[in-house]
């Protein structure tokens, strides 16, 4: 099958060349049984090259061979052994009967794996096992159990330098990336986005029985220069959106700024170094990483207090008030909301040179609180824009879906 034919089947979009190259990597690897991985920000479409894949291999000649897409970052740590390998009656309190895990279910197929750099390290060296050996072992078993997989991965990390930081198996990223396969982001193949913009207005058009939009040259342009940093899905949802929204069929760049957050004059929002100094944050995820920091700063408050008031009974001379350990700042961290590395914290430590400083303090209790209400709206106006969506609500707030989860769950949100 030509590139042509695939775009055709898959009503994929686009002429550029990278976009072409991945296409052709992908109907390449297809008919071998190589484990693939494939890269790409976010919202480039890259399950549909597990598809292709599957598809074009010998797997997927028969309809009993199945391809099940498993998105690692939006299942809980810890279930996700049970959700890909199964478990046995007894295992854990719920388990009250045996359940095959998706590896079994899928055997004589392919198994894709999505955001894979989201595995927790004790299970990458489960599924190498999978790759090395074709046998998976379910939880509460000890008896491995034979299994006839494929595995595509995907992730939009670097990977690599997940490797170099310690967060992703050597030996495991060496075996997922027999072949490789690099999706473009939109941004770079911008001759494709008014083509992709004017298929995704012209299917709104058709679904509500309304004239499609147009757009004025001016717009055009802008449209084209935008930087995209959803790809694919960002340009979908807002041709969309605008499409619903407007009454004027004929669209103008000043209406196009109405919904388009960024300038197109410059790049990404400020990106900040985090931890090393190799892990990069946007505006947006800073923000959320000092809102998930809230309680952090109220228990470092309380050790200020607490430090104070017994430096202050030590100058007058008399014993400190009998009062708990202070324990280290870093023991009480919360969660970031985000699984890129920690952002740098510098603890106090016990000094009495620091006295005058810490009398002057101001202790603050209500902040946590109203960091943590601003983080809940945040997450809620996400959902409600996408519908309870998560994945794509998770991609707004540039958070994984599985920190979401938590958050959910944390905050009580349905």
């Amino acid at each position: 099958m030509n590139v042509q034919s695939v775009k055709n089947k898959y009503d994929i979009i686009g002429n550029s060349p990278e976009l072409n190259h991945a296409i052709e990597m992908a109907v390449k690897a297809a008919p071998t049984d190589m484990s693939v991985l494939i890269t790409g920000e976010s919202g480039v479409g890259k399950e549909i090259f597990s598809r292709i894949i599957h598809d074009n291999s010998e797997r997927g000649k028969s309809s009993k061979n199945k391809l099940i897409a498993v998105n690692c970052g939006a299942i809980p740590e810890g279930t996700i052994e049970s959700e890909l390998f199964g478990h046995k009656k007894g295992s854990f309190t719920s388990a009250d009967s045996d359940r095959k895990g998706y590896f079994e279910v899928a055997n004589g197929g392919t198994v894709f794996l999505d955001e894979v750099g989201e595995l927790p390290m004790s299970l990458q060296a489960k599924l190498l096992r999978v790759l090395e050996n074709g046998e998976i072992i379910p939880v509460g078993s000890s008896v491995p159990q034979k299994v006839d997989v494929r595995v595509v991965a995907a992730t939009n990390v670097d990977i690599e330098q997940a490797v170099r930081n310690g967060k992703f198996r050597q030996d495991l990223y060496y075996r997922l990336c027999q072949i490789s396969i690099k999706v473009p982001a939109l941004r770079e193949r911008r001759d494709d986005i008014f083509l992709l913009f004017r298929k995704f207005a012209a299917d709104v058009a058709d679904q509500y029985r309304t004239d499609p939009i147009r757009l004025t040259d001016e717009a055009k342009e802008y449209l084209i220069n935008y930087p995209w940093y959803g790809n694919i899905r960002e340009l979908k949802h807002f041709a969309e959106s605008i499409s619903v929204l407007e009454y004027e069929r004929t669209i103008t760049k000043e209406i196009l700024q109405k919904y388009l957050k960024y300038s197109i004059s410059g790049s990404m929002p400020t990106v900040y170094k985090a931890g090393d100094g190799n892990t990069e944050m946007s505006d947006r995820e800073l923000l959320l990483r000092v809102l998930s920091m809230g309680n952090m700063i109220h228990e470092l408050h309380n050790e200020i207090n607490d430090l104070k008031n017994t430096i202050s009974e030590l100058v007058r001379g008399g014993m400190p008030v009998s009062q708990p350990a202070v324990q280290p700042v870093h023991d009480k961290l919360p969660p970031m909301i985000h699984q890129s590395d920690d952002i740098p914290v510098h603890y106090l430590e016990n000094n009495n040179d620091d006295a005058e400083e810490f009398a002057d303090t101001e202790v603050v209790e209500d902040e946590p609180l109203a960091l943590e209400e601003r983080e809940k709206k945040a997450i809620v106006r996400a959902l409600e824009k996408h519908r309870g969506n998560r994945k794509p609500a998770a991609a707004d707030l540039n958070i994984s879906e599985r920190t979401l989860y938590r958050k959910l769950k944390k905050y009580g949100i349905e």
